[in-house]
């Protein structure tokens, strides 16, 4: 074998190896745009996730808001209920006291026993005003309303002329503190009218007299 033939060229083995090189390192074609469509669909399901989550954290703060909201109103409106309750009785003490004096027995009073009653109701007007600003309001029911069951609770049912079911005496009133119930008004309900009662029934056609004044029958002649 001669030297030229073991020997190859530097030049032609260089090219052979850059052109084998370049080969190797050209970028395949991509055929399509589904890659990019997959990648715009992951982001868009990102983009909906975070906006959902966004609304959803928006809505907890305003509900936190406003439930907090509402118990710093609560606490304002209903902090003196335990106050107002033990406070009725007194209430119910003047009004009974008061409601013994009649027009007569008013007017037997001597002079220096009517300024202590004068003092009394004065009294009675001075709780009332306070219980009110505080929010508390009184409930009375007059007989011939609906019974509410909310505001008042029926102690007894009695023949009454009042319509049955509806209230035909109220025993004790109640009293309600903003939107809730301090203490039902205590009343009794009617049962209708008592049994056996029946309206006048009129005159039997047969026994009414005419217009000459004679009774039907009466004044007539009768063949034998």
């Amino acid at each position: 074998m001669s030297d030229n033939e073991k020997t190859a060229p530097a030049g032609d083995f260089n090219e052979e190896f850059q052109g084998e090189a370049a080969d190797a390192s050209a970028p395949e074609e991509v055929s399509g745009d589904e890659p990019q469509e997959d990648g715009l669909d992951v982001l868009q399901a990102q983009l909906d996730d975070l906006r959902d989550r966004l609304l959803r954290a928006v809505a907890d703060a305003e509900n936190t808001r406003k439930r907090a909201a509402r118990e710093v109103k609560d606490t304002r409106e209903y902090a003196v209920t335990g106050f107002a309750r033990d406070m009725l009785d007194v209430a119910d003490n003047l009004e009974r006291a008061l409601g013994l004096l009649s027009d007569d027995v008013r007017a037997s009073l001597p002079e220096s026993v009517r300024p202590l009653v004068e003092g009394v109701e004065m009294t009675q007007r001075r709780l009332a005003s306070t219980l009110e600003r505080h929010g508390v309001k009184r409930v009375a029911p007059e007989p011939g309303d609906p019974l509410d069951p909310n505001l008042h609770q029926a102690a007894a049912q009695i023949p009454a002329d009042q319509p049955k079911g509806r209230i035909a005496h109220v025993m004790q009133p109640g009293y309600v503190i903003g939107e809730r119930t301090l203490r039902a008004a205590m009343v009794v309900v009617s049962a209708g009218p008592a049994e056996g009662v029946q309206p006048a029934t009129a005159e039997p056609a047969a026994d009414k007299p005419d217009s000459s004044g004679r009774k039907p029958g009466s004044g007539l002649d009768v063949e034998a």
